[in-house]
Formats: C-alpha cells, sequence, structure tokens
C-alpha cells in the first residue's frame, strides 16, 4: 500500500485537489492506496500531552504509515516552507520506523513561481535524516491557482502527464526497492 499525505489542513485545500488527481492515477493502476489527509487530523493531538502519549485518535493515522510500502507526500508552500501542521504530524510518528527504509515521493504546489521547490527540499532533507528512500522525480505546481479550472481539476495537460507518470515511476520504484507487486492489487 501507498500512503498519500495530503500536507495541509486548511479545508478545501488545493492540495488535496492534486491529492484527488494522484488518488484518480494510483487507482488507475489498481495500486492499493490510503489517502492521509491532515484536515481529519484529530484535535486531540495538538494538545501538548501528546507528545508523551498520543491519543488513540491519531493511532490510524501512524499505523498507514507503518504499514505502508512508501509515501507520497503532496506539500503546498506556506511562507516560503512546509506547513506546520505536516511537520508536526511527522513529528509525531514514531522514532525511527515511521521512515526507516521507506520510500517517499514529493509533489509541491504554491501560488508562486517556484511551486513549493523550498518546502519540498525541506521534506527531502527531513525523510533524507530518517533515512527514507527518496524517489528522485518530484513534481512542481507553479502558480497552482490559474492552473485549476472552477471545479478545481488541473487544466494542464502536460501538468497531468507529469503527475501519472510520478505515480507510474515511484510505483515501480516502491516494488524494486521493497520486493513487493504493488500494481493490479487493488479493487
Amino acid at each position: 500500500m501507498i500512503v498519500l499525505i495530503a500536507g495541509t489542513n486548511r479545508p478545501g485545500s488545493n492540495t488535496r485537489k492534486i491529492a484527488a488527481h494522484l488518488e484518480e492515477f494510483y487507482h488507475g493502476l489498481k495500486v492499493p492506496l490510503r489517502l492521509l489527509d491532515l484536515a481529519e487530523l484529530p484535535p486531540e493531538i495538538f494538545s501538548p500531552a501528546s507528545y508523551a502519549a498520543k491519543p488513540d485518535a491519531f493511532q490510524p493515522f501512524a499505523d498507514a504509515i507503518l504499514q505502508s510500502a512508501g509515501v507520497h507526500v503532496v506539500t503546498p508552500e506556506y511562507n516560503g516552507s512546509l506547513p506546520g501542521v505536516l511537520k508536526y504530524f511527522i513529528d509525531m510518528l514514531k522514532f525511527p520506523e515511521s521512515f526507516e527504509g521507506r520510500p517517499a515521493c514529493f509533489t509541491g504546489l504554491a501560488a508562486g513561481l517556484w511551486g513549493a521547490l523550498r518546502p519540498v527540499e525541506q521534506l527531502q532533507a527531513i525523510f533524507g535524516y530518517r533515512n527514507a528512500h527518496l524517489f528522485p522525480a518530484r513534481v512542481f505546481l507553479p502558480q497552482v491557482n490559474s492552473l485549476l479550472d472552477a471545479q478545481g481539476r488541473l487544466k494542464d495537460a502536460e501538468l497531468l502527464a507529469r503527475l501519472k507518470a510520478q505515480a507510474e515511476g515511484f510505483t515501480a520504484f516502491v516494488e524494486r526497492l521493497k520486493g513487493v507487486q504493488l500494481r493490479g492489487l487493488a479493487r
């Protein structure tokens, strides 16, 4: 199973809209997929007591990461960095096993010209520190507001093709690294 993380808790986010495209591509490949939308994090995880003992409602999020063959993160750029909730989510996961030896892939989107280059590079540093295997084909979506139609769908066929190729490439990367067959397993 691949876990797809929509890396913000902003309601109605563009991040979630881009994650929806990736969901479709993974489903088209028949790859088992679990979406973790950080907008659905349980509020009790934000209690300072969570550093010592995670609330039970957080367990499905942590288990999804631990049970995954690979993690695909979709991140927006907030103030030149990744969203604080995404970093906090990473901090709440078990160390080191959550990302140790786990393949990781990154898609970035931003209102600005660089398409979340900075947060993706920051995430690569974090995941590298956690000894994840970084998939090199990143996708950046600059000026994302102009790329979406009224229904929140990407209008640009080239960008859609790049996202599809990223999902296909990451699936093959995970299969090679983990020695598993993912394609054709989802219904």
